[in-house]
């Protein structure tokens, strides 16, 4: 049965991923919600990944597959976000698959609430083998977001959100000007112009998504991943999100990370009056031209906003709670970043 005007538009760019895409496209095809379509935007694949993707959906009349010449994800994001006709979008990369009630149980939720733009799932990456220690430790992190408060509470940290498992409110996503090329992760960028936007986040508490890791996935390969980009990232939208309210801040740690972030806020043109530091051979010292003061100097400038920007996990929760002893709101008068 072809639809006319679907629910939902699955969007998912391939290219050269022939021996992996079946899988995926099955996993789509037996979604228990009907009322979708697929589209599939082939970015100049060598190696027969459009017909693959035609075997796996067996003639299926939901599949729409969008041709292209080789030219990158973003710009095949867009193209494929211009064919989605659905009232949601939902993300899908070509060598992961879905949990059969993905589509139905974001749907459902989306409806039930409509003042949530983004919604994602927990994932479950696999091969066990292929996993290393540090994006497990992502993947629980991830998991451990489920609702709008957490997942902005930590959204200058990393991405809180798992992008082939995200659906979305395609007029939404269009009116917000779809992907975009900064020279960061395009990803990220969309979450943080979502959350500078006063949208808001949420996710199934289930896993619908089970994400492959392997070593050519984009996060491990493309420059725009890079660490420092990351940094690039943050700051620009910390200084939209703050800069209307804040004309001055303050970052809380000196070390590495405190350092790169105040860079690029300054480079933003956020001014960051003074950094804060525990550690006694640091205060009284400067930071990249920055004052660095202690607690008890903190505490005569409560009207600055406070940015909590520290490497460590655990340092950061000890940040958070301290904060929070000293009456400061978390995201009204403090956030951290990493």
């Amino acid at each position: 049965m072809k639809l006319s005007t679907p629910l939902v538009s699955v969007l998912m760019p391939v290219y050269n991923c022939a021996g992996l895409v079946r899988p995926t496209v099955e996993s789509i095809i037996r979604q228990t919600l009907n009322e979708f379509e697929l589209v599939v935007v082939d970015d100049g694949s060598t190696d027969g990944t459009p017909e693959a993707v035609e075997l796996a959906a067996g003639g299926d009349s939901r599949l729409r597959v969008v041709k292209s010449e080789h030219k990158g994800l973003i710009p095949a994001l867009n193209l494929g976000l211009d064919h989605c006709r659905g009232e949601f979008t939902a993300r899908m990369d070509g060598d992961d698959i879905c949990h059969p009630e993905r589509l139905r149980l974001q749907v459902e939720f989306m409806q039930s609430n409509p003042d949530v733009s983004v919604c994602s799932s927990l994932v479950r990456s696999f091969p066990g083998h292929a996993i290393r220690g540090g994006f497990r430790l992502y993947e629980e992190w991830l998991n451990s977001l489920v609702t709008h408060e957490n997942i902005a509470r930590d959204i200058f940290v990393e991405s809180p959100v798992a992008h082939p498992s995200v659906m979305l409110r395609t007029a939404e996503i269009k009116g917000l000007g779809g992907y975009q090329e900064h020279g960061w992760p395009e990803d990220y960028d969309l979450w943080l112009r979502y959350f500078v936007s006063g949208k808001r986040f949420a996710k199934v508490p289930k896993t619908l998504l089970f994400w492959r890791a392997h070593e050519s996935r984009l996060t491990f390969t493309d420059s725009r991943y890079a660490l420092e980009n990351f940094m690039r990232a943050k700051a620009h939208y910390f200084t939209k999100w703050l800069k209307p309210r804040h004309q001055q801040v303050i970052v809380w740690g000196a070390g590495m990370t405190g350092r790169r972030l105040s860079k690029h806020l300054v480079r933003e043109g956020l001014e960051v009056s003074y950094a804060v530091d525990v550690d006694p051979k640091k205060i009284g010292r400067t930071m990249r031209g920055i004052p660095i003061i202690s607690l008890d100097d903190l505490e005569k400038h409560r009207d600055l906003f406070i940015i909590a920007a520290v490497g460590s996990s655990s340092a950061r929760e000890l940040i958070r709670e301290y904060l929070k002893s000293t009456g400061r709101r978390e995201t009204i008068d403090f956030i951290c970043a990493s």
